[in-house]
């Protein structure tokens, strides 16, 4: 069977998750025939949400045509999910793209630019009733595949979601020596990975925790989901 070639475009912004973008990454450039692009809004190094600089390869102004659109997760999602040509460079992507995908609160900027309305998506346990805002249905799920959007969980999702994406181009035999390569068996110390298995006390305390955080990004979502709403002129 021919190798496919393949052009991966993942966002970087201020204040991405750093493992929403280099999980995925190291996944796909391990790949043969990959282009991987790191995309911005300019070439200048963006910084991560604990201070790792990232340089991206790419703009989106540039005309690329990307077959795999990646978009990580963070606190800087709720400026992208207002930002304009970082909205129009997705939809433009994805009108041809072969798969739309998003790894943690990389969702919510999908849905913002209206590309998830009317399919099956999930995103980080804390952000998931926001989805059901821009027109999806939110499923609790490591990760969604509905059509050619594949959405994945919190952060670590990102490796899960990237060997979902090998696996549908170059088959599971190759997604499986992916796996092996990178020695992807999870055995976590604690069973506190999810909200379903983390003792009540533990999900409390991090939903304490994020409360301020959540009533920003309700208000954010509330706005660009009007947006999306509203008739283009």
């Amino acid at each position: 069977m021919k190798t496919p070639k393949l052009s991966i475009g993942v966002l970087v912004f201020p204040g991405i998750t750093q493992l929403d973008a280099t999980a995925p990454c190291e996944i796909f450039s391990s790949l043969p025939d990959v282009d991987l692009l790191l995309v911005g809004r300019d070439r200048a190094a963006v910084t991560t949400e604990w201070g790792l600089a990232f340089q991206p390869s790419a703009t989106f102004d540039e005309p690329l045509e990307l077959d795999v659109v990646c978009v990580p997760g963070g606190t800087g999602v709720n400026q992208l999910m207002e930002d304009d040509a970082c909205l129009d460079f997705l939809h433009r992507q994805a009108e041809r793209a072969r798969y739309v995908t998003s790894v943690c609160t990389g969702a919510l900027v999908l849905g913002a630019a209206g590309l998830l309305r009317g399919y099956r998506a999930t995103t980080h346990w804390l952000s998931l009733e926001f989805l059901e805002s821009f027109g999806a249905l939110a499923v609790d799920e490591r990760v969604v595949v509905d059509r050619n959007r594949v959405t994945g969980g919190g952060v670590t999702a990102g490796i899960d979601l990237a060997l979902t994406v090998v696996a549908q181009v170059w088959g599971p035999s190759v997604a499986e020596k992916t796996q092996l390569h990178v020695e992807y068996s999870p055995s976590p110390p604690f069973a506190s990975g999810s909200p379903r298995t983390a003792r009540a006390e533990i999900v409390d305390a991090v939903r304490a925790e994020a409360l301020e955080r959540m009533e920003t990004r309700r208000r954010i979502v509330a706005r660009a989901a009007g947006r999306l709403a509203r008739p283009s002129s």
